[in-house]
């Protein structure tokens, strides 16, 4: 079974997960049903990686199998910008669970605070190829989110990409509090502020790319970070141990307190990233780990600077 940890709704939260972002086509259904195998129970996925309808087949193959059970696993999805209209969102979570061909999300996220034009354009552009704001406030958004939790769309809700002033205008209104915040997280950019400030308020920290993102060639993040699974001191600490440098970054982050969702599709990987619950890394390894942070995001999503609720202006 998964060590998990309990969210502010008491609901299991399993402490690793599979992202499923940036996958060829076809690649992620054998991936989750290979995950399944090796033990994953988390599985994050979102509108935007269009693939859901690949993920939700992986899963409902391995249920109808008799492999798992739909109540152990937990599946997270999220509402993509051009969604935040408040009569939009219930509409649109209902046709993610159709697209997946599931009756409920264990959590459901908003993608970013910034909302975009209402439609199906993802990125909807003007003339001179500008991306066009929505004047939806995100905390309105939220509001209709809780109705996914009332209708049982949803068991939890959270939030991804906010930066701790947005958190807490979200906690002003709400009445369903968010389970977590998902943000990059990994020893270059280790959020320690946000973690302690969302661990202050129960909020649970989901990291995406753990390492770095690797080989990624999208061009909202930056590619003069140096390579995180090169870091020297991984290397050694992971030598010391006899563990690869993602096996060291992944148990540091659970040691935080956070939960990694590495995505990857190969096998293998699939198996190294989930055996990271047969050691510990030692208080002086971990404050070694903290001394890599030199607050390098490398997901700076530049597409959306000038937008309004633009997230990551501010310290954290």
């Amino acid at each position: 079974m998964t060590p998990a940890l309990k969210l502010n709704n008491n609901i299991n939260f399993p402490l690793i997960g599979l992202g499923t972002s940036q996958a060829k086509p076809g690649e992620m259904e054998k991936a989750v049903k290979e995950a399944i195998d090796i033990g994953y129970r988390h599985f994050d996925s979102a509108m935007i990686y269009g693939n859901d309808q690949e993920v939700g087949t992986a899963i409902r193959e391995k249920i109808a199998d008799g492999y798992v059970k739909r109540e152990d696993l937990f599946i997270t999805n999220k509402l993509w910008n051009t969604y935040h209209r408040p009569d939009l969102v219930v509409p649109t979570c209902k046709k993610t669970l159709e697209t997946m061909g599931l009756d409920y999300l264990d959590l459901y996220l908003m993608h970013n605070p910034i909302a975009l034009k209402e439609g199906d354009t993802l990125f909807p552009t003007d003339e001179t190829g500008k991306l066009i704001p929505s004047d939806v406030d995100y905390v309105d958004t939220w509001k209709a989110m809780e109705e996914c939790v009332k209708l049982g769309l949803a068991k939890s809700i959270g939030l991804s990409n906010f930066n701790s002033q947005q958190i807490q205008r979200v906690l002003d209104v709400a009445t369903i509090k968010p389970v977590v915040n998902q943000v990059e997280c990994h020893p270059y950019f280790n959020q320690s502020k946000m973690i302690a400030f969302c661990k202050e308020r129960g909020i649970v920290v989901t990291a995406y790319a753990p390492f770095g993102r690797p080989g990624s060639t999208v061009n909202y993040i930056r590619h003069d970070v140096a390579p995180l699974l090169q870091d020297t001191k991984l290397q050694e600490i992971a030598t010391k141990r006899d563990k690869t440098v993602a096996q060291v970054i992944l148990r540091y982050l659970i040691q935080h307190g956070v939960v990694p969702i590495p995505k990857s599709s190969n096998k293998s990987r699939l198996q190294e990233n989930f055996d990271v619950f047969n050691f510990e890394l030692t208080p002086v390894e971990i404050s070694s780990i903290d001394a890599l942070n030199s607050d390098s995001r490398i997901f700076t999503y530049s597409l959306f600077a000038d937008l309004k609720d633009y997230p990551f202006n501010t310290e954290f």
